[in-house]
């Protein structure tokens, strides 16, 4: 990174044309490492628009003339390595934020924030790993705690501390922790993608996202560097299965739904075989979970399992159906699913089971 981005001062102190220098200089060392850039609004975090079409119904990047002209618009869409445009850019508006497309530059971004809010329920802590109810969850606060605790429980490092990779300090004091993808998989962002999530305040910035780059400042502060590492290290092997299990993948095309396995089926007909609400909730719930058998990775399979065992366990509670019957219904559908880890499909289905039982689940819905 430019010494002049080292931080030493508040970029409060400095005038436009110190800020235009920083600015374009910043944009130009992202560039150089294989980053591309797209402008952020004056003082914000977010992409800058640049032409009133941009608000209109069924306007996308893809029929917007300010891409094909050399203009930005559409955030990371616009994204460039280009240096004439960048420095067209950047000169031209002094006060541009420089935010880096993730995707084209093989980035995969932790973002974690540091909001002290209510905790959520335990099986949204860590997205897929129960945790019970005798586990103590005083002082967990932030995303800081979510992702320790995860790493805690995979004998690792928290990304926070890995002081091997490029790690920024935001203003609101969370940190984004950046790091390379190197197999050639597209990771899918978590942020805005209200599907999924690593833990609790820990976002991902991937294909379809970006971030912004370590020295840009808005009123709330500077992204500011930590250490004295400026490159990202290559993805870690825990947190790529991590990022795996919690579907930060793209699901590849399903050529046919599974069929329920034969016990699941026989869970279906105790309920009805179909023809009531009931039935056919079980029916969709198990398919859903013997359908993931289909993609090896990415499919959101202990999402759809816990969701499956929380509703059944509900179903349970309300008497339309017997314990025995949809434990065994659902470790079949998660053996077909994914055979080999009947240890830890268990655990799910537990958690999934005793939540659910808390909130018996009647034909006209929850009561």
């Amino acid at each position: 990174m430019p010494s002049e981005l080292r931080f030493s001062r508040s970029d409060s102190g400095q005038s436009t044309s110190e800020r235009s220098v920083a600015g374009l200089r910043l944009a130009r060392w992202c560039a150089s490492n294989g980053w591309p850039v797209h402008p952020l609004a004056p003082g914000r975090k977010t992409p800058s628009a640049n032409c009133r079409d941009c608000a209109a119904p069924g306007h996308t990047h893809t029929n917007c003339p300010c891409l094909s002209a050399g203009r930005w618009c559409h955030g990371f869409h616009a994204a460039t390595l280009d240096y004439s445009r960048i420095e067209q850019w950047w000169t031209s508006n002094p006060a541009l934020g420089v935010g880096v497309a993730c995707g084209p530059a093989d980035l995969v971004v932790i973002d974690i924030d540091a909001h002290t809010s209510e905790l959520p329920s335990r099986d949204r802590l860590l997205p897929g790993i129960p945790i019970g109810d005798a586990v103590d969850l005083r002082g967990l606060r932030t995303g800081f705690h979510s992702l320790a605790v995860l790493a805690a429980l995979r004998g690792e490092t928290t990304p926070a501390d890995d002081d091997s990779t490029l790690r920024v300090q935001t203003p609101s004091g969370g940190m984004h922790v950046w790091y390379r993808a190197t197999d050639g998989r597209q990771w899918q962002c978590s942020a805005g993608s209200g599907r999924r999530a690593l833990a609790w305040q820990v976002d991902v910035r991937a294909h379809g996202g970006y971030i912004v780059a370590p020295g840009t400042s808005t009123p709330a502060g500077t992204y500011k560097p930590l250490g004295q590492v400026r490159q990202p290290a290559p993805l870690p092997a825990w947190l790529a299965q991590e990022l795996q299990r919690t579907g930060h993948l793209p699901a590849p095309h399903i050529p046919a739904p599974r069929p329920v396995p034969p016990r699941a089926r026989q869970a279906v007909l105790a309920a009805g075989g179909g023809q009531d609400k009931t039935s056919r909730l079980l029916s969709a719930l198990l398919a859903e979970v013997a359908s993931c058998a289909h993609v090896a990775e990415g499919a959101g399979f202990s999402e759809k399992l816990n969701r499956a065992a929380y509703s059944l366990g509900g179903l349970v509670a309300a008497g339309h159906l017997t314990d025995s019957t949809a434990q065994e219904a659902l470790k079949e559908a998660a053996t077909a699913a994914r055979p080999g880890q009947e240890q830890r499909s268990a655990q799910i289905i537990r958690s999934g089971m005793a939540a659910g039982a808390q909130r018996p689940l009647h034909l006209g819905g929850r009561r």
